[in-house]
């Protein structure tokens, strides 16, 4: 089991390194700034961000105020952070790292964020086990999620029909969206638990155009395509159906992704 999960890790590692994920997150800086104000950072906190990517989180929660380290899986994304938080005029303390092995003390910090990143850890009760033990009693915990009946979750599993994950792979990182699912993991460790909801929307002028953009930006679609294109005829029926997909949410230019909102506080 350990060797799998480390084989997990390591594909999860190669895989957000295709592409060019900065694009793609600057998208997410709207999410980030309503994640921050939904879980109350103040000035003089020290907040991590788990699963940083390229650190919009982390430096929107900088800009606040908060005394802030980010921590991702790969490095090629905490490389991209490290560059981006200077030009804010920040200093911000930048890790590679792992979401279910966090190098930190026990009740280290006051906030804990995740912003669509802790979700895809392979074991899900080992990374909110580690999360909260790095919080201090009575601090925050919030992160955002996608919920698997929203478009994220239904491309998920539109992609998980044609490319379906290897046996005993990790349950589906859209679980994370579901708030019966969130309640349970979360346990009685917290107390408070609130959820809001919320839309990024992405500007296109098609499905054709969306799909051509993410084909270039976003590591596991990449990947994805890649096996695809050595069968044509599946690639061109899951097309269609990405497609159509997409339709649903498209209006006026604006592909709609709606995401789910999760903060509690710790017992």
């Amino acid at each position: 089991m350990g060797d799998e999960i480390a084989e997990f890790k390591t594909r999860q590692r190669e895989v957000w390194a295709m592409g060019n994920f900065a694009d793609i997150a600057a998208f997410t800086t709207i999410t980030a700034g309503r994640l921050v104000r939904f879980a109350g950072v103040k000035a003089g906190q020290k907040l991590l961000d788990v699963a940083c990517g390229t650190g919009v989180v982390s430096i929107t929660a900088a800009r606040k105020g908060a005394q802030v380290t980010g921590l991702d899986l790969t490095p090629e994304l905490v490389e991209q952070a490290r560059q981006s938080a200077p030009i804010a005029g920040l200093k911000i303390d930048w890790k590679e790292g792992d979401a279910e092995a966090l190098p930190y003390g026990d009740a280290a910090f006051d906030v804990v964020l995740s912003q669509f990143g802790h979700m895809f850890a392979p074991r899900p009760e080992v990374a909110i086990k580690e999360m909260l033990r790095v919080l201090k009693p009575g601090g925050r915990l919030a992160f955002a999620t996608w919920p698997p009946e929203t478009f994220v979750g239904r491309s998920f599993a539109l992609s998980g029909r044609y490319v379906p994950p290897p046996p005993g792979s990790p349950p589906s990182p859209t679980l994370w969206g579901d708030i019966n699912v969130i309640r349970e993991r979360l346990g009685s460790a917290v107390q408070g638990i609130f959820h809001e909801r919320g839309d990024m929307a992405v500007p296109t002028l098609s499905p054709e155009h969306f799909i051509a953009w993410r084909s270039t930006k976003i590591g596991p679609f990449i990947k994805s395509m890649e096996i695809l294109k050595k069968d044509p005829a599946k690639l061109d029926a899951y097309v269609r159906e990405y497609t159509a997909l997409i339709g649903e949410y498209l209006e006026d230019n604006l592909v709609h992704h709606e995401y789910l909102l999760t903060r509690a506080i710790k017992v």
